[in-house]
């Protein structure tokens, strides 16, 4: 097998062993298989190409062309002319099926489901990095930034899987990365000829280390050996060091990475992005059940986690430590001991088909009885799951307490903590002036911080003339809220989002809730609680109270009554939905935390609030859209930062790829005899100029008033080359001065030999700064400016030539048809 064609199978295998790292993320994986076969086609057809041969660009552009046609037979075989052509029915397919696969990206938990869309994402991300890979690794010879795609496709996989298996993947694909660098290694070493081969001595004689194999094997092993020397040491050295998160929780050690009785923190990710894994799916499947002794249970709210900051964009938790779960847990923060309060038992179960981090438990709970691994974090009192633990399957007790304060309670609040205040009142400097304003606007009037809060969830629930709508998208960035309170249309994450940042305005700490409302009573006593009661709700800290619930959005859920004036207002809630109740009657009836029926929400007439929120926002697209933006844009940077190195490569390779006796670009030999003069003249010409361009990148500024022989003596003196690397220099000037004055030029050998001594020469005697700017941004590359400026300057005086010319043959016929008018 050829060097090249070893490097395409190599090019190949690392593709298919990086990609390996999505295989979690669907299910079933049949389209692993697809792309393996449609990447060997691929690979197969740039192994033709290079054969013909054709210019390396074009190698590249056959292979993309045979690409879209094998994703075209595939995937749009009935909008394509004859069955295979791409046309714009095809491309318009393409459009509907990759908009398809990204709204099933955002609904679907994973593993998710192998639908066409996500099938096209798949097959063609890996069809688009395995034709970079093997452009940079095969076609243009340059192994090691083909990580870079690799790199990209395996932190996709990584960014969305967070499975518990994710060494694995890394082991996979760096493997196949160090294969393609090994690969490449071996087929340089081999056009070396006769190497160091290290072969075992026989006994009795001793090797004089050069053996007659053409193969390099003691540099291919030692190859080896390091390559898996640094597989060991990245799998290995993390351990020992203090984990990073991957996702809303992740690391060893969970959130913190830490074991019992350890720190740790929690990352300051939004939650409602995780929720989306669980909450968006097209079905109002039952996640959660459970029992309770609550008189009551229409504020029975199963609270997730709490937002608690805002940075201008969106709000999201806090990095915060957290501990082992205490028994019972601590009093609430700042509740009073003449508030009313009293203690109910919960029994929750949560369906095998919800997997979350969070515990969604009733607020503020003060006692939890749950197996597994679990721990707390005091500030917002939630239970996160630690080293992979999730909700899955649980079945866990909750003790709660329902807080009852009085309206004159709340009023009568004096200020809270100075230290809690300054965090929960935070707002970022990007925040509209106006969302400021409206809330100094809306509680005009109001005596204290209750009042104000009062009138804050009456506005939006009924005084301010907004409309609940869940086709609204959520949006994000400063913009967002004040869209909102434009347009005065959106669900519970507009309401709770806009009513948690006008109430930091006017200094109340506020914070924003994610969890569920209470659910719909069954026939055996138990409430169900379904995707559609997903929910998100402000929370505001009273001291004497502590963290209170609030509820601005119209619809959804049940206003407090501590919020109830004495005058009887306007139900937020739907009139004709009675509340759940613990009743042990059959109760067909709709949860009051829904705005339509069971039936319209499993059909899909009413979208979830929260997957809406998860979904990010029309402004940032999914999290999938991000890291793929990211990539692509990282690679873009990358690629111009090199961009200068590749340049100089490709030309350096022109200049010095054929053999010595080969002809010049465009020049035939006769009848195969030998070259031309032609052909030995640019031959000659070539290799001076890579020697002129070489000397330029190290310092050495061409003066085109020299001869060659005193140019090749100024590259010697200024460059101080060893006497070999002169002697190249001198008869490379000689072959020179018999190219431009000798009547017939005769071909002369060992011209890329001598090209490589000097650059050699120079590299040695130039210090470490020189060698680096002259790899990495080469003086030579002006050339190209150069070269990119006389084109402009062409095609400018050729337009306003014709410019000139058209406007010269407007003004000559204009007093023509003037006379013959007149």
């Amino acid at each position: 097998m050829s060097g090249r064609a070893r490097l395409a199978l190599c090019a190949t295998a690392a593709t298919l062993m990086a990609s390996s790292a999505l295989l979690p993320l669907v299910e079933p994986a049949t389209w692993f298989l697809q792309a393996a076969f449609l990447l060997a086609l691929q690979s197969g057809v740039g192994a033709l190409a290079r054969r013909a041969p054709l210019a390396r660009p074009l190698t590249v552009a056959v292979q993309a062309l045979v690409t879209l046609l094998l994703l075209t037979l595939v995937f749009a075989r009935p909008q394509a002319v004859a069955g295979f052509l791409p046309g714009p029915e095809v491309f318009r397919h393409f459009g509907l099926l990759l908009e398809a696969g990204g709204a099933d990206v955002g609904r679907y938990a994973i593993p998710a489901p192998l639908s066409d869309g996500i099938r096209l994402m798949l097959v063609g991300g890996v069809l688009v990095i395995g034709l970079a890979v093997d452009a940079l690794a095969v076609t243009f010879r340059t192994a090691a930034p083909a990580g870079l795609p690799l790199l990209a496709l395996y932190s996709v996989a990584a960014g969305l899987s967070g499975d518990g298996a994710g060494w694995l993947w890394f082991l996979l694909a760096a493997s196949g990365y160090l294969l393609l660098l090994l690969a490449e290694g071996r087929d340089r070493l081999s056009q070396w000829g006769r190497v160091f081969g290290g072969a075992a001595r026989a006994p009795g004689r001793v090797s004089g280390g050069l053996e007659s194999s053409t193969g390099a094997i003691a540099p291919v092993r030692t190859g080896r050996r390091i390559g898996a020397l640094a597989l060991g040491i990245a799998l290995v050295v993390p351990l020992a060091l203090p984990s990073l998160d991957g996702g809303l929780l992740g690391g060893e050690g969970g959130p913190g990475g830490g074991g019992p009785g350890g720190g740790g923190t929690i990352s300051a990710v939004n939650p409602l992005v995780a929720l989306q894994d669980s909450l968006n799916q097209p079905e109002d499947r039952e996640v959660i059940s459970y029992r309770t002794n609550a008189e009551q249970t229409n504020d029975q709210y199963l609270r997730i986690v709490s937002l608690d900051k805002f940075d201008g964009t969106t709000w999201k938790t806090t990095v915060r430590q957290i501990e082992d779960v205490p028994s019972p847990l601590p009093t609430p923060q700042g509740l009073n001991a003449d508030v009313r309060r009293s203690e109910v038992d919960t029994s929750i179960s949560a369906s095998d088909g919800y997997a979350q981090n969070w515990l969604p438990m009733p607020f503020p709970a003060s006692r939890v009885r749950i197996d597994g691994r679990w721990r707390y974090e005091p500030v917002g009192r939630a239970l996160v799951g630690d080293r992979g633990q999730t909700t899955r399957g649980a079945k866990y007790q909750v003790t709660s307490l329902v807080v009852e304060p009085t309206a004159q309670q709340l009023a009568n609040a004096s200020a809270p903590p100075e230290e809690l205040r300054e965090e929960f009142t935070e707002v970022p400097d990007s925040l509209p002036g106006m969302v400021a304003d409206r809330a100094r606007q809306v509680t005009k009037g109001a005596a204290n911080p209750y009042e104000q809060a009062v009138k804050l969830q009456d506005y939006f629930a009924s005084d301010g003339g907004f409309t609940y709508n869940t086709q609204v998208r959520a949006g994000s960035g400063p913009s967002a809220i004040r869209r909102f309170l434009e347009q005065k249309e959106g669900f519970c994450v507009h309401f709770s989002f806009a009513m948690a940042s006008m109430a930091r305005t006017l200094g109340i700490p506020a914070r924003v809730a994610v969890g569920f409302t209470p659910g719909s009573a069954q026939a055996d006593g138990t409430m169900s609680v379904g995707l559609r009661d997903a929910h998100a709700w402000p929370e505001l800290y009273f001291e004497g109270v502590g963290w209170t619930r609030f509820e601005p959005t119209p619809n959804r859920g049940s206003v407090p009554e501590y919020t109830r004036s004495d005058v009887a207002p306007d139900d937020t809630s739907d009139p004709d939905t009675p509340e759940p109740s613990a009743s042990d009657e059959p109760s067909a009836a709709p949860s009051a935390s829904e705005s339509c029926s069971r039936d319209q929400a499993r059909q899909g007439g009413c979208a979830g609030a929260v997957p809406e929120a998860a979904a990010g926002s029309g402004d940032d697209g999914p999290p999938v859209g991000r890291i793929v933006a990211l990539s692509v844009a990282g690679l873009l940077l990358l690629f111009a930062f090199l961009s200068p190195l590749l340049w100089r490569t490709r030309v350096q390779s022109v200049r010095l790829a054929a053999g010595p006796h080969a002809p010049g670009p465009g020049v035939r030999a006769r009848g195969g005899a030998g070259p031309t003069p032609e052909a030995a003249a640019a031959r000659t010409l070539a290799a001076w100029l890579e020697v002129t361009d070489t000397a330029w990148d190290h310092g050495i500024l061409p003066d085109d008033s020299l001869t060659p022989r005193k140019a090749a003596a100024r590259i010697v003196r200024v460059g101080r080359l060893s006497a070999e690397s002169a002697a190249a220099a001198h008869r490379l000037a000689t072959a020179v001065e018999q190219v431009l004055y000798a009547p017939v030029p005769q071909p002369v050998s060992g011209l890329s030999d001598d090209v490589r001594r000097i650059r050699q020469g120079l590299r040695a005697s130039a210090t470490r700064a020189v060698r680096l700017r002259a790899t990495l941004a080469p003086r030579s590359t002006a050339r190209v400016v150069w070269a990119a400026s006389e084109c402009w300057s062409a095609l400018t005086e050729r337009w306003s030539g014709r410019i000139t010319k058209r406007w010269t043959s407007l003004t000559d016929k204009l007093p023509r048809r003037a006379q013959q008018r007149g």
